[in-house]
């Protein structure tokens, strides 16, 4: 399904027939809308368009296309917006191995890409560059907020499994640095994967005293369902990719209890992210995901740089981003130097409230953090 030139309802007859001003920005949102991984473009794409609506701006126009979570058609459609549509912003990519094949070309064209989830760490050490920005994290962040939970708990001896891609091994890696011990074993599946069977056979052979896994989408919905079918009931831990809100209504109870880690939770206390919470749930009739929320925050930081200066002036929008002067629903946010985030991470616990699993914040992992990379970043 294509979704093309997505425009705010309060939208001028005058602007939308073309008569564009000179300070209006057009953003090319390039996420996954079909396929196994499309509930998380969906939330992306509904919670940056939801946070479009609520600042009812008449000059900010934006084209959605679905990548089908290929890369050869991420780099197809790329190449049409800023060819064609004339983009001034490219957003929305939810896989890393699509943001590399996009992110590098888009932002050397002189196009600001600011990411609502992928963020790997080619991107942000040696790679990094001045109109890229990470909205939501650098992709061990998440990960190494397991690690220091499992270190600190007390497991001696995980067993850690992800997916063969960039974020994969950012995951392992990330996890590995704070953990500060030896996992009892560790692998990388094929992505996409939906039968664990063999992954489920490793652990229970591996003498392992826990599990952590990175698995988002239909990946963790599988592993999960076949976990508890297997009946290993070592503890599980994971980030929040696994345990968001779209998965949990597909897993169920299995999911029950297991603690992750996430930069977001639907119970942070704070205006924004009650704005944010009850205005999702009234448009699209559902609670907010992670992924979601990633995406209300990008369009937000993009309407206050917007605030600040012409995107046609590349140093002064730059800056604007920089200052990251937007009510984030985390609560306190910065960009670090490398233009990726700095900020706390919490540990959740999957709860029911009525007839609905989500999530609860039952401490932090990680306070103030910023990510590994940052001083190998030279801007």
């Amino acid at each position: 399904m294509e979704f093309k030139h997505l425009m705010l309802a309060a939208c001028t007859a005058a602007l939308c027939g073309g008569a564009a001003l000179a300070e209006n920005v057009k953003v090319g949102m390039i996420t996954t809308l079909s396929g196994g991984g499309a509930g998380l473009g969906i939330d992306t794409r509904d919670g940056f368009m939801l946070a479009v609506k609520q600042a009812g701006r008449d000059d900010l126009e934006v084209v959605i296309e679905d990548d089908q979570r290929k890369p050869d058609m991420a780099v197809q459609l790329a190449d049409k917006m800023i060819q064609q549509e004339k983009v001034d912003v490219l957003t929305g990519i939810v896989w890393s191995n699509l943001a590399m094949a996009v992110v590098p070309a888009a932002v050397a064209q002189g196009k600001f890409y600011l990411s609502t989830n992928a963020a790997p760490s080619a991107l942000a050490g040696r790679g990094c560059n001045p109109l890229y920005f990470s909205v939501s994290y650098q992709n061990d962040n998440l990960h190494e907020a397991a690690g220091a939970y499992m270190r600190d708990a007390g497991y001696k001896a995980p067993f850690i499994l992800a997916p063969n891609y960039p974020a994969g091994k950012d995951s392992l890696t990330g996890f590995k640095r704070f953990f500060e011990g030896t996992p009892k074993d560790e692998i990388y599946t094929k992505l996409g994967q939906t039968d664990y069977s063999a992954e489920l056979a490793q652990i229970r052979a591996s003498g392992a005293d826990s599990v952590f896994f990175f698995l988002p989408g239909g990946m963790g919905i599988s592993f999960l369902k076949q976990y508890q079918a297997s009946g290993l009931d070592l503890p599980l831990v994971g980030p929040a990719f696994s345990f968001d809100q779209g998965i949990l209504q597909a897993v169920g109870d299995a999911a029950l209890g297991v603690k992750n880690t996430s930069q977001w939770s639907k119970d942070i206390d704070n205006a924004a992210n009650k704005a944010f919470v009850d205005g999702f749930q009234a448009e699209y009739g559902r609670l907010p995901s992670l992924y979601a929320a990633q995406g209300y925050d990008t369009a937000n930081l993009l309407i206050s740089a917007m605030d600040k200066a012409d995107v046609s002036d590349k140093a002064a929008f730059q800056a604007a981003l920089e200052a990251a002067d937007f009510p984030s629903v985390r609560g306190k946010f910065s960009f670090g130097a490398n233009h990726h985030p700095v900020q706390d991470i919490y540990v959740r616990e999957v709860v029911q409230e009525g007839d609905v699993l989500t999530n609860k914040i039952v401490g932090f992992a990680i306070k103030d953090r910023a990510d590994a990379y940052v001083g190998e970043c030279k801007m």
